[in-house]
Order: structure tokens, then sequence, then C-alpha cells
């Protein structure tokens, strides 16, 4: 399949001059590590409860440790910072303190609905069930909404119950998530190191959580390609991609020497700024499109694993602006706050001042992400409506 696409990243006409107060629009967060998101001054004072030893105790200089560990470029080293936060996660106090905090700061960032993810096997180090772990991040999630709340502000948010790729759990974690689906949990992914450890291992636990009709996403198309991505759909029975982003790798774009006529009386400029951009879709690429299948990218944390390395060095090279423009459900989301030092708001400038994107854009995917949360079709509808009405109000 091949169509032309008019993208802000090969237009020159095209540029946002507007003024936009980014944290007071409301916004949808799918995807957000709850281990990726505390406040460094939090992780600096359950460490000294628990005797963990961290690389600063200085809030300041913590969490520019965290960062610059981060930024390497390679998911293996951007995994390694989660051994400092998940050791100060292991009891229901700690869990409790850190849900109600990443509620608050969502809140902060002007969120109105969140998923949460996170893996509770990895938080029994110190003699939590997998039960009591969940149980304890859910009373710390209903806190952080209810103080929230007092504020004025709106919010919900569900739990993203996780297994990890490495181990060997995935059917106990599937259990677990059902038990809970009526008390939080919204939907279970698998996390962790992609490349090597394919969604085809929990075959059965995905096939379990589907004849209970429970709602899936899956990290692909991040440290793996194309073939990542058809695992999640046909194995794993994902109804959205955690990331997503190397889809583009099934895309090839051509330029047309000369602009010619373009549909609608427009045209994408070439690098030249001249021509045509015709875009072809592979199979692979065509199926996530045409179905709607939201991408959950996130756009600095790929920069900083290397997920859009097969694209370029720098954010200008992540392919999120290509696949908005021919169609894709692309969705804005942080990844791991903490690791990036990113909020959702930080995220949208970013992408605005990448792309020219313009308020309307900016609507446009917000709601991509609305209409792709695990809830019931109604509690979307009114999400919509919510957001619009939010983005409509803007100055």
């Amino acid at each position: 399949m091949t169509e032309p696409i008019y993208s802000a990243a090969f237009s020159a006409d095209r540029t946002a001059d507007i003024d936009i107060d980014f944290r007071s629009l409301p916004k949808v967060s799918l995807h957000d590590h709850l281990d990726g998101g505390l406040r460094p001054a939090t992780i600096i004072e359950l460490a000294a409860e628990v005797g963990h030893e961290l690389p600063s105790t200085d809030a300041v200089a913590l969490g520019e440790w965290f960062r610059e560990s981060a930024d390497s470029g390679s998911l293996v080293r951007y995994l390694e910072t989660f051994d400092h936060t998940v050791a100060v996660m292991q009891t229901k106090e700690a869990l409790f303190r850190v849900a109600k905090e990443f509620v608050e700061d969502l809140a902060d960032d002007g969120v109105v609905y969140g998923e949460v993810r996170w893996a509770p096997e990895q938080h029994l180090s110190r003699g939590l069930t997998l039960d009591e772990a969940v149980e304890a991040v859910q009373a710390g999630l209903d806190a952080g909404v209810e103080a929230v709340a007092e504020t004025g502000w709106p919010i919900q948010v569900g739990q993203l119950i996780t297994a990890m790729r490495h181990a060997d759990r995935g059917q106990e974690i599937a259990e677990l998530a059902l038990r809970h689906r009526d008390k939080g949990a919204v939907g279970f992914d698998i996390a962790g190191a992609e490349d090597g450890f394919p969604p085809a291992r929990f075959k059965d636990a995905f096939t379990y959580l589907a004849e209970n009709q429970f709602p899936v996403t899956i990290h692909a198309g991040e440290a793996a390609g194309v073939d990542s991505i058809v695992d999640a759909l046909v194995n794993g029975r994902a109804l959205r991609l955690g990331h997503g982003v190397r889809i583009a790798e099934d895309i090839r774009v051509d330029f047309t020497p000369e602009a010619g006529d373009a549909q609608d009386g427009a045209a994408a400029a070439g690098e030249d700024g001249q021509g045509l951009a015709m875009v072809t879709l592979g199979r692979v690429a065509a199926w996530v499109r045409d179905r709607g299948i939201p991408l959950e990218c996130s756009p600095s944390s790929n920069l900083q694993t290397g997920a859009i390395a097969p694209f370029g060095e720098g954010i200008e090279s992540h392919p999120f602006d290509l696949l908005y423009q021919t169609g894709f459900k692309v969705t804005i989301n942080v990844d791991n706050r903490l690791m990036s030092g990113v909020t959702l708001s930080d995220e949208y400038e970013l992408l605005v001042e990448t792309f020219d994107y313009d308020l309307d854009d900016l609507l446009e995917i917000t709601l991509n992400a609305a209409e792709a949360a695990f809830l019931p079709l109604e509690e979307r509808e009114a999400l919509v409506d919510y957001i619009t009405e939010g983005f409509q109000a803007h100055p």
C-alpha cells in the first residue's frame, strides 16, 4: 500500500506559532511504570529505612544519577537503574507511599486518566505475598485519588499487572491479575528484556486471559523489531503495543524529485524542500495501522534505550511523526519519569518543538490515548468528552 504523506517533518510550510500551557491540558497516561516514577527524596528516605545503599543521598544528585545512567542508548543498562527503586519498594508501607505519590504527581502534571504498570513478583523479598503487594499499591492509588479529589482535580487510575519476561511466572501473574480485576486491575503486561524473551513464552497465560476477556498490552517493538510485534499480536493477543516504534521498520518512505499533484492541493516537501513523500506500508504495518492498534510511544525513553537507533540519533529521527501522519494510533507517554527526567507535559512540549504540532494535533493524539484506555465504552466516551472540552477551553 503506497500513499502520500503530509508530514510536518518534511514540510517547510507548517510551523506551530502557539503558546500552550501543557500542564493545564487534560492528559491520558497509558505507559508509566510505578518503579520508574519515584521521587528522588522518597527513594532516599525509604532506602534509609531498609539500609539500602544509594549512589547519592542528595535528592538532586540522585535524580541526575538516574538520568545519566539511563541515558546510555542500551535498554539493558537502562533497566539496571531499577535495582535501586525496586529495592526500596518491598513493604506495604513503601508500596502505599510510592503509589499515593505517583497519583499526586500525575495529577500535578494534568493527567486525568492513568494506567500504572508494575511487576508484583519483584516486590516479595521482605515477605509480602503477590496479593498483599497488589492490595498495598491499590490502597496507595486510592489514597492518592482521594487526596487529589480534595484539590478539585478529577483523576482515575488503574493497575496494569505485569509479569517479567525473563521469569517463568506468567500464568501465576495472569491469575493474580484476574483476582484483582474488579479491585483496581485493568490490564496485563509483560516487561523486561524484550530481545530473547518473546511473548510466545507466555502463550498459555495470554490464552487464559483472552478466555477470561481481560485486556493485554505488551512491550514490543522497542528492543526488538517487527517479528516481536507480530508475536505480541498473535501469541499475546495484544490490544495495544508498548512503545511499538519499530513498526516503522516495516514502512518505506520515498521522495519524488518534483512536487507533482497532491491530494487536496497539498504537497509534502522532500529533503531538499521539493517533492512529495510517498509511504509504502508493509503487511504488518498495514495491519497495525488499519486496525487502529494503539502505540504507546515514549519519545525521550525511546531515545535513551536505543529504540529509535535504527532511524537516527536525535529525537528528530523518532518515527512518531511518520506514524502520526500516516494514520497510526500513536499516543504520548513517559515510560519512566525518574529515569528520563520528564513529565508527560514535557513530552508534549518536546513533540511540539520537534514536529511543529499545534493544539489540534495534541488533541487528536490525546484522544487516541483516551479511546485506547482499558475502560468500558461508556467511560471512554465520557473521558473523550471531558478531554475535548478541556482542550477547547484552552486560551
